[in-house]
């Protein structure tokens, strides 16, 4: 997919889903010239405090050398990022900030 299209495209192709639903699979999405995404590719929920963590990758177009990325925010819970039960605001990475309504998911 992500060899045929790019962000200006993706953005438009994909649906929007809610912050607080997030899962793996689902990306943060800015459509343009230059434009950024990054993909959730695991979740984790604490058993007991049920507080939810996921991780991002990133990687350039054509996808290639996709890596993990670190929390330039909480570098104690790095390279996890906590899922806050605000679901507005922003979620900032290494080199773009998305707001969460950025989020979307593929049909």
């Amino acid at each position: 997919v992500f060899m045929y299209a790019g962000t200006a495209s993706l953005s438009k192709e994909l649906h929007k889903t809610d912050y607080s639903a997030l899962k793996a699979g689902d990306v943060f999405i800015q459509g343009g010239f230059p434009g950024h995404a990054v993909i959730v590719v695991d979740v984790a929920i604490h058993p007991k405090t049920k507080r939810k963590v996921f991780l991002l990758a990133q990687s350039y177009m054509p996808a290639q050398h996709i890596h993990v990325l670190i929390n330039p925010v909480s570098r104690s819970l790095s390279p996890w990022y906590e899922l806050e039960a605000d679901t507005s605001g922003k979620v900032y990475t290494p080199e773009w900030t998305f707001g969460k309504s950025d989020l979307k998911k593929f049909p």
